[in-house]
């Protein structure tokens, strides 16, 4: 069984223009839709069409109109009792591809439901393969949670994968090695962010064919005590780094719809892979077919397996220095970054 958190649920509204988003000024709606979203019920979504046994957990009130989507759409959930209603998130979409993204916060967690929620992730756990936390964590929970959930799945046999950013992920990278997971999934931004690179320069570089600046990064992460690193890098594809090498996957060349869920979809696929036990060039493949496919797909809609194209994704296995050079590269990093503790007071 796979487990998916997702601490800040929401309905995910999509609105779809025929034209370009005019600021300010009247736009008219080709098609709305609403799924339930967060980007651990992504991940669930995803594994559930693939016919994979997975259980998303939530904090969300009896009632709430998520729970309907969730069973309408065949999800197993466990919901933790909570006050309030899930939040609403709106994604309008243009043609070509550009999103824009409006999330409200969410509602506050109490204690006794933050409580509730992080003891059945660790139940859950205990007969889980992989433990996904994903996504914003709402009002009411510190920054810290998601480290505090890893240090305790620790105890447990499962892998644990973390997707989130900003402060709970600078948060998570402070108390590196002891809350590092199995997996970290960022994107460019948010690896910039744990390293001090540059986001920008690491996708253009892997879009021209040389994604070593995304490599030595990852290994930042790797040397701070991280299993395995997926960094997706936009339309440039994606690099997988671990202990046992270095592989950067192309995909293949499409006309982006929508790039909702995208990611989600990226550690659905990866998590497929590793659970079919295939080589890591092979999880790096299912990952980018997976988010890949979901960029060509309309507003929330996320990809099934016969959706995604691996056969088409190119993969290649990176030939470069290894961690040996990791400590002229850390001692140099800006004082900035999260492994500064001394930045999250």
């Amino acid at each position: 069984m796979i487990v998916t958190l997702t601490a800040n649920p929401s309905i995910d509204r999509t609105v779809v223009l025929d034209s370009e988003l005019i600021c300010g000024g009247v736009n008219r709606a080709r098609a709305s839709v609403s799924d339930p979203g967060g980007k651990g019920v992504n991940v669930a979504r995803v594994l559930t069409e693939a016919g994979v046994q997975a259980m998303a957990v939530l904090p969300v009130s009896d009632g709430d109109p998520l729970l309907k989507a969730l069973t309408a759409r065949g999800v197993r959930h466990c919901a933790v009792p909570t006050d309030g209603l899930a939040r609403t998130n709106i994604t309008i979409s243009e043609p070509g591809g550009t999103t824009t993204k409006i999330n409200e916060p969410g509602a506050t967690l109490t204690e006794a439901t933050k409580t509730a929620l992080f003891d059945t992730i660790v139940d859950l756990g205990r007969d889980a393969t992989w433990v996904a936390l994903s996504g914003s964590l709402p009002p009411g929970v510190p920054s810290h949670w998601y480290a505090d959930l890893v240090r305790a799945l620790r105890s447990t046999a499962c892998k644990v994968a973390v997707d989130t950013s900003d402060a709970p992920l600078l948060a998570l990278a402070a108390s590196f090695p002891e809350s590092a997971p199995d997996l970290i999934k960022p994107n460019s931004e948010e690896l910039a962010q744990l390293t001090g690179a540059d986001a920008g320069e690491l996708e253009r570089a892997a879009r021209a064919g040389d994604p070593t600046a995304a490599v030595e990064a990852s290994r930042i992460l790797l040397a701070r005590g991280v299993g395995a690193v997926l960094a997706t890098l936009g339309s440039a594809g994606a690099v997988l780094v671990t202990d046992e090498g270095a592989w950067f996957a192309s995909p293949p060349s499409i006309d982006a719809i929508s790039t909702v869920g995208a990611g989600d979809s990226s550690l659905a696929g990866y998590i497929l892979a590793d659970i079919e036990r295939c080589a890591p060039g092979d999880r790096i493949r299912r990952a980018v077919a997976y988010g890949t496919a979901a960029t060509a797909l309309p507003g929330t809609t996320l990809p099934t397996p016969d959706q995604t194209h691996p056969d088409a994704v190119t993969v290649r296995a990176l030939d470069l220095p290894g961690p040996t050079s990791l400590p002229a590269q850390l001692s140099s990093l800006p004082s900035s970054t999260p492994f500064d503790t001394q930045t999250l007071s």
